[in-house]
């Protein structure tokens, strides 16, 4: 059975219907992007994840930090791109993570189901939609041939810190004396940075402290500190070395090993009369040890981003702060550019500015109405073109212009800088022959 023409129009119709929303289809999608695929055990990995809208976002995308198998993560804020294509521009939301993988095989960066916030085109209301990212592999490689694994560390600097809570030149047999090394290291998180080797010494009991761990984050980059202490118990008089201690990181981006030196410490310790000091003083410091060991077993303070609760909060509250000032301040400018514009669109330089577009188009028609359009902004005896070209115009303009009227279908377009000539020329002799407001005393 044949359709009839009826159906057939309404069937055109339709496929044109369907045809017209592909076309202005809303485009949204998403990129993971690595900046290396294969990397040392310790060494981060950039990992990109933006989405792009060709409308614009209403709602910000924060998925916090994410959990990577066999790696730690580190999560910045999100930031705010564009992408130009085809001459359009897309804008995005970017979220940055560094994965440090602490295992010598490869890990996976699970793939996400992202929620964003985004009108369809040609509407300002935000619609809530989902993307599903695809995973990605990143190779580890394990610790190269010739490199201590317990000692290996991946970073970009390192800076090494020695203290000792007394005057080594004043040591007596019994006393207790602390050092406390610190290790401020750049690209890695705390958690890859080796623990100190102690050597034993003769003539010495030690007795560790707890270590102390810090992660600082900052925009795009991460820098980590260890601080460990060793109490050392002064058991015998005499001459007592404490050997130098060699700390090495491998930065990737040299390819180069790098070491950081603390030298050797040689102390003479004293006689002391009271011997019976020394056991008293071994049998606290054990049983201060034991409750100290207690103390890491337990669970750690609860942190926000490396900072306490009041830390947070006051952090927080101060950049919500700098926040509102920042907003006004925005505020204020947008109005005043706004206002500006407003004023600039009823100038005669906006009318001329359209003269100069009509100009570079070549259609007659538009260039006739938009010169006419400008001149009725002109304060003019006789508000006509022919009358500012003669009045203003030079010989060559005067010839240009009389030429393209006459002309049936004008090849040559105007030249706009003799109409900028022209114009400057008027403005001249206007504010020449402005009248200005006389005073009267009464």
């Amino acid at each position: 059975m044949r359709p009839s023409g009826k159906g057939n129009i309404v069937g055109v119709l339709l496929l044109c219907m369907i045809s017209t929303t592909g076309l202005h289809a809303q485009k949204l999608w998403s990129q993971v992007q690595l900046n290396r695929s294969s990397v040392y055990v310790g060494e981060p990995v950039e990992v990109s994840i933006t989405v792009y809208t060709s409308t614009w976002f209403t709602d910000g995308l924060d998925l916090g930090n994410i959990q990577v198998d066999g790696a730690y993560t580190v999560y910045f804020r999100p930031v705010s791109v564009s992408m130009y294509d085809a001459g359009t521009t897309y804008p995005g939301i970017q979220l940055i993570y560094h994965v440090f993988p602490y295992e010598e095989q490869d890990i996976v960066f699970p793939s996400l189901t992202l929620e964003v916030e985004t009108p369809k085109e040609g509407d300002y209301i935000g619609v809530r939609r989902r993307l599903k990212t695809k995973e990605r592999i990143i190779k580890v490689r394990p610790v190269p041939p010739g490199f201590d694994k317990a000692d290996w560390m991946v970073a970009t600097g390192m800076y090494v810190s020695d203290h000792w809570s007394g005057k080594l030149n004043e040591v007596k047999v019994g006393e207790v004396f602390e050092r406390k090394i610190t290790r401020t290291v750049y690209g890695t998180v705390a958690e890859l940075i080796p623990p100190v080797g102690w050597d034993s010494t003769a003539k010495v009991s030690m007795y560790p402290d707890r270590t102390v761990t810090h992660n600082n984050r900052g925009k795009t980059s991460i820098s980590s500190s260890r601080t460990e202490r060793m109490r050392y118990l002064f058991e015998k008089e005499g001459t007592v070395t404490i050997p130098e201690m060699v700390y090495t990181y491998f930065n990737p981006y040299k390819k180069r090993l790098f070491k950081r030196t603390l030298k050797a410490v040689k102390i003479e310790v004293q006689p002391n009369p009271d011997l019976g000091v020394l056991k008293s003083v071994r049998d606290s410091l054990l049983v201060q040890q034991q409750k100290e060991v207690a103390a890491e077993e337990e669970e750690q303070p609860w942190m926000i981003l490396g900072m306490t609760p009041e830390q947070f909060a006051v952090v927080v509250l101060f950049l919500g702060v700098i926040a509102y000032f920042f907003i006004k301040l925005l505020v204020k400018i947008y109005r005043s550019l706004k206002h500006k514009r407003a004023i600039y669109l009823q100038s005669e330089a906006y009318y001329f500015d359209q003269v100069k577009k009509s100009i570079r188009r070549g259609s007659r028609q538009s260039v006739m109405q938009a010169l006419y359009r400008w001149i009725d902004e002109l304060e003019l005896r006789e508000p006509s073109v022919g009358a500012f070209v003669k009045q203003y115009g030079t010989l060559s303009l005067h010839k240009e212009w009389e030429t393209w009227q006459n002309e049936k279908t004008p090849k040559s377009r105007l030249t706009f800088k003799l109409w900028q000539e022209a114009r400057d020329r008027r403005n001249k002799s206007y504010q020449v022959e402005k009248p200005t407001a006389i005073s009267i005393n009464p």
